[in-house]
């Protein structure tokens, strides 16, 4: 009889997201969780990547599952570092990012006693039940495993989301047998009824200049869209949803989806379906963006039928069977869109490019250059940031539909620990990608730590810096909504050079777009990281200005007497 391994729950942890193929995960080694990592160190099989901080170590996790759609994992601590990580599930649970997040807890005989026992937070669980789409807690070391496989299962399973899952140290120190069975649980796809798919099939057939509206839940469906897209369909897409089709497709209007041109032309269009996507507020004028008549929706989540707009018809499941299912019967009507209607998309969509690169100004040229560098194989990876609201979000163009990560939450300072986490998941599954990350320096010296993270992981990433000195997005609100009434926007910044060189971190200036081809091919030939600056104030500001969301006279804010 062969004697069963006997080894610590810590090394069940990490035997389980081998298992999960998790190749990399992110986070800050701790008392609380060292169990876990030591398990990590001596299997060898995990690469893990020490981040600075939570917060930046929840932002590479996801980043990672989003650029290589597969599991992110992050690792922490418990109590105070618990809490550090809790922005970055927001954003995650904004994004729809399948993620784990595994964190300590202190010893089970003390635990939810109110001892102020030292990293203990009150009521953690349900912080993190409010910050996660699940949070579970470990209670035996028996169950750990049942418990991560469920919530696994839970993060993959759609509408996926961040999942959290608390263990105590002394659970994790625990010595059980290694169980035999360490596969991950099944994940459920949700199927369309076949009655649900004939009745939009018959809907969508009567119409002769079709739109798809993409959103991030449809980026697994390409294989679908593409079918579609044979048949004459045009496409739109949300920002996350962007690279489903390949940007440069004459069938496709990119992420120009709010533009006045683009609206005129929603209504020269017959019918729109919108597949995985929340029609969220940014993406349609808070709602008032005048969309195709008759309009279709297909979303795995239900509760979506008739939110944010009403709705023409609704289909409940995943977005792949459902598209599969549509082009399946358009085909076997024989059915094909109005050629005209790709024409007219491809003016538009000329029309609002020319547009957007007047109101560049001189940042055209850098819009331009980076696209031309780049190639079609890389990673754009986008704080917020002026820039980003400008110009980020709809170019540069991207022909893969992982291949780009930002923060759609509209948090500041998670762009670069992003990069980060987008290049590392680049190294780990042989892609080949080259990492653009791009930010502003309100943003990014929020997680400027993440630096030594960067330069010590030796990540194959070009951070281009927007250095304007200032919050320029909240300068413009002010100018447009408060009367021109400025404060809390002028920014200290360090000398990139001076603190660059501190860290080994190759870095240029840019004070004159002239010299910048040659900077930036320079810097992404390079294997490895790079902070390529742009210094505004040295070459100006854009030519359009960018003040947030649209706004009403309601939002317009008078004067305070100073003696009120």
């Amino acid at each position: 009889m062969t004697s069963k391994q006997q080894v610590t729950v810590g090394a069940v942890v990490a035997a389980f997201l081998e298992q999960c193929d998790v190749k990399a995960a992110f986070g800050v080694i701790s008392i609380h969780n060292m169990p876990i990592l030591d398990a990590f160190a001596q299997r060898g099989k995990t690469r893990f990547v020490m981040a600075r901080g939570e917060a930046g170590a929840g932002n590479m996790a996801d980043a990672y599952a989003r650029s290589t759609s597969s599991l992110g994992v992050a690792i922490t601590s418990t109590g105070p570092a618990a809490g550090n990580i809790a922005g970055s599930l927001v954003e995650a649970r904004n994004a729809g990012t399948p993620l784990l997040h595994i964190t300590g807890q202190i010893e089970t005989q003390y635990l939810d006693q109110n001892l102020a026992y030292i990293h203990e937070a009150p009521d953690q669980l349900n912080m993190l039940l409010a910050v996660s789409k699940a949070a579970f807690r470990v209670r035996t070391a028996e169950t750990c495993l049942s418990t991560l496989k469920a919530a696994v299962q839970c993060a993959l399973t759609a509408p996926t989301g961040p999942v959290s899952v608390e263990i105590p140290i002394d659970i994790q120190q625990s010595v059980i047998d290694m169980p035999a069975d360490l596969s991950p649980l099944p994940v459920t796809v949700a199927a369309p009824t076949e009655a649900a798919l004939d009745a939009l099939a018959d809907n969508i057939a009567k119409a002769r200049r079709p739109l798809l509206w993409l959103g991030g839940g449809a980026r697994h469906a390409g294989a679908a869209v593409a079918r579609l897209k044979a048949l004459g369909f045009g496409i739109v897409s949300t920002v996350q949803g962007r690279g489903i089709v390949a940007e440069d497709d004459p069938a496709s209007l990119g992420a120009y989806n709010i533009q006045k041109p683009v609206e005129a032309f929603y209504q020269r269009c017959d019918a729109m379906l919108a597949v995985g996507t929340r029609l969220r507020s940014n993406e349609t004028l808070k709602y008032e963006l005048k969309l195709p008549r008759p309009l279709y929706r297909v979303d795995v989540d239900a509760a979506q039928s008739g939110r944010c707009y009403a709705d023409d018809g609704f289909v409940c499941g995943d977005s792949a069977l459902v598209l599969t299912g549509l082009a399946e019967r358009l085909e076997k009507r024989g059915y094909k869109a109005d050629a005209e209607l790709l024409a007219d998309l491809r003016k538009t969509h000329d029309e609002v490019t020319a547009t957007l690169h007047d109101g560049l100004g001189p940042y055209t040229e850098l819009v331009q250059a980076l696209q031309k560098a780049a190639g079609r194989q890389f990673n754009w990876v986008r704080d917020v940031t002026l820039s980003n609201s400008i110009w980020g979000n709809r170019e540069l163009r991207f022909f893969e539909a992982n291949a780009g990560v930002h923060a759609t939450g509209g948090g500041i300072g998670m762009g670069m620990p992003m990069a980060i986490g987008a290049a590392i998941g680049a190294a780990e599954t042989g892609s080949g990608r080259k990492t653009i990350g791009l930010a502003g320096d309100g943003g990014f010296i929020l997680n400027l730590g993440e630096l030594a993270t960067l330069v010590q992981e030796e990540c194959d990433a070009v951070i281009v810096l927007m250095n304007d000195q200032r919050y320029g997005v909240i300068r413009n609100i002010q100018d447009a909504s408060y009367g021109g009434r400025r404060c809390y926007v002028d920014l200290h910044t360090p000398d990139y050079e001076q603190l660059c060189a501190s860290i080994k971190l190759p870095h240029a200036r840019v004070q004159d777009l002239k010299a910048l081809p040659g900077v930036l091919d320079a810097a992404l030939a390079k294997k490895g990281p790079f902070l390529l600056e742009i210094d505004m104030q040295a070459i100006g500001g854009f030519k359009a200005q960018f003040a947030g969301p649209p706004v009403n006279k309601m939002d317009q804010v008078p004067a305070t007497p100073k003696n009120a």
